[in-house]
């Protein structure tokens, strides 16, 4: 066996490994070169290969308002390029040279450049040289942004423009725009597009993509005598529409007035929801945040993913527990003594300590002044040793449900309301301290989003039953129903008729009586709860620096027949803060401007402001009426309604008591009343012949 020859061979393989290096370099060099030196030249190559079919994007459907107005829609958008290797250029472009200038001048009416702007930006792309060595670009951008159809059309109509495109090199890219024609309103809810990518990426638009963005269709490409037509193989199929429970004259008027208030205090964030009772359709929802100018923007949906602590407006679920358990009812006394109740080495405080406290109230005053005592005392005496029952009174009474909401608005956060839990001992685990229980009751240690608030609130308002938030009513194509998301109860009830009959009394006495007055209104009875919390900062607890507040009110309208829940949150820094003060006015507004949308003016209401009215007096006895009159100077006497026949009976409907009664008695009838009121019926017909001393039952209302 020959002995390696160490000398005679590594030289060889050292020459190979260079030779292999060497060539590795080349290819390295080479694909680098391809990419920047002749990047433009394959562009074009790439650019002049047909595809045997493409894809055929359809139309995206449109996001409505619950009364058909447009919230969302697609238009075609373009932008605009000349190919300078066209036919017009190849051999003579005396004919370009010979309309430039017109086509300069025309560009200059559409668009902000001059008509010099325009020649020079031509010659450059007359001039450049391609990576392949021709002059001349083949995609030269005319305008840099997209433009609109209209646009599209008027810059189509200018010389040498208005020429076939293989000849005049004029040619564009089609670009389908989301636009929203109310702007901003609703912006979170109702989503938006990615414009380069074409796709949904949060709100409606994300949540509804499958339905609104429809099946792209298919097109062949057939070269037929030296020109590709294009022969459809299948068809896209349009998206289809979806109708949504926004109604976009209430969605104005709450952000409105949520705007007002922010920039009246200094807030750094608002929320502001409006939910139909009955169905639990979101009329109306407004999210706004100051950005670092100082503006006031949609930019997140805070609305269903802000959670935190919500303060005193939690007390509701914490009272509204207890009266279903049925350990207080309103009755039930609470010494809150001068504002300040040490507790567990802590002290709970009530928001009027440094003026003497409220001293002894009951149940329902507690939560008129939204006495922090008065809850927490009651929740810690009755389930301090039973905290798994209180939470789960929550859990039943729905502030603590998961609305399942992701598949519907994309960045819903359900509620965290923690469960105790116990150790062998039978004590609590070392997360659930003496005073958890006490501060949970008043809105602390919890972390729930104003969606889940307002929808509690709105169960209250119907009477127990708890409805999901909806969105989305409808999907449509071709103006056809196609698809229904009808309402959906959550709950059939949260509390027992009784105790929720408490709350609703309860509730209304806050705004007529307690600290909710400026959430009321003259023309109709409100009911709501109002609240104040601190903002906790993280590790750096509730004071660091300036104090931050969750300010709310949260209620409904009007009380006696509830048709609209709402809440309004608003987060500021510094005093003043008030949740009934600045949250209250706002749902003020949104209820007043809300209302006043369903007054209808009848042309009998219509009347010259200097005339005076005479009022219409009934039959009866008119001595009073006819004394009043003479009194305001109108001269015009009332006349009792004359009957001809003494024995048969008037018709008093209509008239007030003393009048019938005195019509009637006159005539030898005796008369009894039931109600009050007007007269709505009587039990001895009108026309009929009197036998004195008979009997007439009045039915007052």
């Amino acid at each position: 066996m020959s002995k390696f020859d160490n000398d005679k061979v590594m030289p060889r393989y050292m020459a190979i490994a260079i030779v292999l290096t060497l060539i590795g370099f080349a290819i390295i060099g080479k694909a680098l070169y391809i990419m920047t030196a002749k990047k433009q030249y394959w562009t074009e190559v790439a650019d002049r290969l047909k595809r045997d079919s493409v894809s055929v994007k359809p139309n995206r459907g449109n996001i409505l308002s619950c009364d058909g107005q447009l919230m969302a829609s697609s238009i075609p958008e373009y932008r605009i390029f000349i190919d300078f290797q066209a036919a017009a250029f190849e051999k003579d472009d005396s004919l370009w040279n010979s309309k430039v200038d017109s086509v300069c001048d025309g560009l200059s009416k559409i668009f902000p450049l001059t008509a010099y702007e325009f020649k020079v930006l031509f010659d450059k792309g007359r001039q450049k040289v391609n990576g392949n060595g021709t002059v001349g670009a083949r995609h030269w951008p005319i305008w840099p942004k997209r433009i609109d159809y209209n646009t599209y059309v008027e810059v189509k109509k200018l010389p040498f423009f208005n020429m076939p495109r293989y000849k005049s090199g004029f040619h564009e890219e089609e670009f389908n725009s989301r636009r929203r024609p109310f702007g901003s309103l609703a912006q979170r809810t109702v989503g938006g597009m990615y414009g380069a990518k074409d796709s949904a990426y949060f709100g409606l638009e994300l949540a509804y993509d499958s339905i609104l963005r429809g099946t792209p269709g298919i097109t062949g490409r057939r070269k037929i005598l030296n020109k590709y037509m294009n022969i459809p193989v299948t068809l896209p199929i349009d998206g289809g529409d979806i109708v949504t429970t926004i109604d976009v004259n209430m969605q104005d008027l709450a952000e409105r007035a949520l705007l007002d208030e922010l920039k009246l205090v200094n807030g750094e964030m608002g929320v502001a929801i409006l939910m139909e009772v009955e169905t639990g359709d979101v009329k109306a929802i407004v999210n706004m945040m100051k950005n670092e100018n100082g503006n006031y923007i949609e930019a997140v949906n805070s609305a269903i993913s802000y959670r935190c602590e919500p303060g005193s407006v939690f007390k509701v679920a914490s009272f509204l527990v207890a009266l279903d358990d049925q350990v207080v009812d309103t009755s039930y006394v609470i010494h809150t003594g001068c504002g300040v109740l040490p507790m567990y080495g802590r002290e709970m405080k009530d928001h009027n300590w440094r003026r003497g406290g409220y001293g002894d109230i009951n149940v329902a005053r507690a939560l008129e002044v939204s006495s922090n005592i008065g809850v927490s005392h009651v929740i810690d005496k009755f389930y301090h040793e039973q905290a798994e029952r209180y939470v789960k009174g929550l859990q039943r009474v729905g502030i603590a449900e998961d609305l399942k909401l992701q598949n519907i608005l994309p960045g819903y956060r359900p509620p965290i309301i923690r469960m105790p839990h116990r150790k062998k001992n039978g004590r609590y685990d070392d997360n659930w301290y003496a005073t958890t229980l006490p501060w949970m009751s008043i809105g602390y240690e919890t972390q729930i989003a104003p969606i889940n608030t307002v929808t509690f609130y709105n169960a209250i308002a119907n009477n127990g039953k708890m409805m999901r938030p909806r969105f989305v009513k409808q999907v449509m194509k071709n103006g056809e129903v196609i698809k229904e998301f009808p309402p959906e109860v959550i709950k059939e009830s949260i509390a027992k008729p009784k105790a929720l009959k408490t709350m609703q009394t309860i509730l209304e006495h806050v705004v007529s009586q307690g600290l909710g007055k400026k959430a009321g209104s003259k023309h109709f009875k409100v009911a709501g709860k109002t609240g104040t919390a601190q903002v906790s900062q993280g590790k750096a607890g509730y004071k660091s620096g300036t104090v931050q507040y969750w300010l709310s009110f949260a209620g409904y309208f009007p009380a006696d027949n509830p048709r609209y829940s709402c809440i309004v949150c608003l987060k500021k820094s510094g005093l003043p803060a008030s949740g009934g003060g600045m949250s209250g006015v706002v749902f003020h507004h949104i209820a007043e401007g809300v209302m006043a949308r369903n007054l209808k003016m009848s042309v009998k209401d219509a009347h010259d402001e200097e005339s005076i009215i005479i009022p219409d007096v009934k039959g009866g006895n008119v001595k009073d009426a006819n004394y009043v009159l003479n009194k305001l100077g109108i001269n015009k006497r009332v006349a009792q309604e004359e009957q001809t026949k003494e024995n048969i009976t008037p018709n008093v409907v209509g008239m007030g008591a003393k009048d019938a009664v005195y019509l009637l008695e006159s005539r030898g009838l005796r008369v009894k009343l039931q109600g009050r009121g007007k007269v709505k019926k009587q039990s001895y017909p009108a026309g009929k012949t009197i036998m004195k001393g008979c009997e007439c039952i009045l039915v007052l209302e």
